[in-house]
This record gives C-alpha cells, structure tokens and sequence, in this order.
C-alpha cells in the first residue's frame, strides 16, 4: 500500500489547530481564583484608606469645633467688664453655667454692655447673648432674669457630657462658690476706701476662669484657662 506524505499545506494547518487550542477549564478556575484574591485584597487596602480619611476628617471637624467652642470663651473673657461696671460680679458660675458681663465696643457707637451665658443643652454647649445693654438697669435685669427671650443663642458643640467652670481670686484660689467672689468684691472696695483713692477702679475680685469640658468623641477631657480682662 502506497502511504501518503502530507503536503506542507496540511502539515500547516494542523500547526495551526495545536496553536490556536484555548484555556482548560482547570486553568480559567485558577485565573479566576487568583483575580479574586488580588480584588480582595486590593477592596481591604481602600476600605482602609477610605476609613483613615474618614477619622482623620472627624477628628480635624472636632478639633476645629473644640478651638472654636474656646476661642469664643477667650475672647468673652477677654472683654469683660469690671464689677464696678456691672455693679456686681461680672463674671459668675454656677450649675455648670459660665455667664460673662463683657463690653461691646463698635465705631460710633457708645460703649455698652453685654450678658453672655454658656449653657450645657441636651449635650450641647450653647452660648445665649443678651441684646445690647445700655444702662446698669438694664444689665441688672438680664443678669437677674432666667428668662432669655430675645437672646441669640448659637450652638458651638454638641456630644457634650458634662461643662464645668470655676473663677480664680487673687492671693487665694480657685473656686464655685459666689459668696467668696462677693467677699472679694466688698474687700476690694473696703480697701479702696481706707486708702482714699478717690475714683481709682475697683480691682478685679475674678482673674482667671478655668472651662473642663468631657465629651464622648474625645479621648479625654479637656481644660482651658483664660485670663479675665487681659
């Protein structure tokens, strides 16, 4: 029997089919097995990118809102007014409440007075303003009045669990308590009158106030000093 020799045309196209075979099943499993590992891996290390941006945004909001929130404080403090001004203590705490008689000053406008409360509510700590103030009478009414309709309240912090406050006294310490402010105060103006200083200030009986705030998204709580007047 005569065997036949495939022709170059033939022994090409089989060349050809051996090149052109595809993927076994085996192997697409493993493909897809190892696309889905690096997916895994690659949603694990974004999901902790996104999550680290995500803490870093919030702990940059609370800082902003806890410089904020103090600022404000420093700035009350800093333009507060003097006892004789308010004719009693201008600056008083008590219940977790910071109230402040401080000074409005603006161009061609005759100095008046001003009652600032800051107020823990529903976890929030919200500074009230009284509406300018334009004679002792008037102060003397805000100051003793709970009531604050027409006051403007803005809130500067919320999660708040607990604001305290207490005043420095001259050569004697840090307090809550009022009736050693007013004992200050009378001492003070007893002085004044046994030197005969005429129309010299009366000192200030508070310095200092010291502001703790805790709330649930810092890691602990946080104290700030401000000087009164200065």
């Amino acid at each position: 029997m005569k065997r036949t020799v495939p022709s170059d045309v033939a022994v090409a196209r089989r060349g050809r089919r051996r090149g052109q075979r595809g993927f076994t099943l085996l192997e697409m499993l493993i493909a897809i097995a190892i696309l889905a590992v690096i997916a895994v891996l690659s949603w694990r290390g974004l999901d902790s990118v996104i999550r680290g941006r995500a803490t870093i945004t919030a702990a940059m909001e609370d800082e902003r809102v806890v410089a904020q929130l103090f600022d404000q404080m420093r700035i009350d403090a800093h333009q507060a007014a003097t006892d004789d001004e308010a004719e009693q203590p201008a600056v008083s705490v008590a219940n977790g409440q910071l109230q402040i008689v401080r000074g409005l000053f603006a161009p061609d406008t005759a100095p008046r007075l001003q009652v600032v409360r800051y107020r823990l509510s529903d976890g929030r700590v919200v500074r009230y303003a009284s509406p300018p103030l334009s004679n002792v009478g008037e102060v003397r009414r805000a100051l003793g009045s709970s009531h604050m309709d027409g006051w403007n309240p803005i809130q500067l912090m919320g999660g708040v669990g607990s604001l305290a406050a207490r005043v420095y006294i001259p050569q004697k310490s840090w307090t809550t308590r009022m009736n050693d402010v007013v004992s200050q105060i009378n001492e003070n103006d007893n002085n004044l009158k046994v030197l005969q200083l005429g129309n010299a200030p009366l000192p200030r009986a508070v310095v200092g106030i010291q502001v703790a705030i805790v709330a649930k998204n810092l890691a602990a709580p946080i104290t700030r000093v401000f000087l009164v007047g200065n």
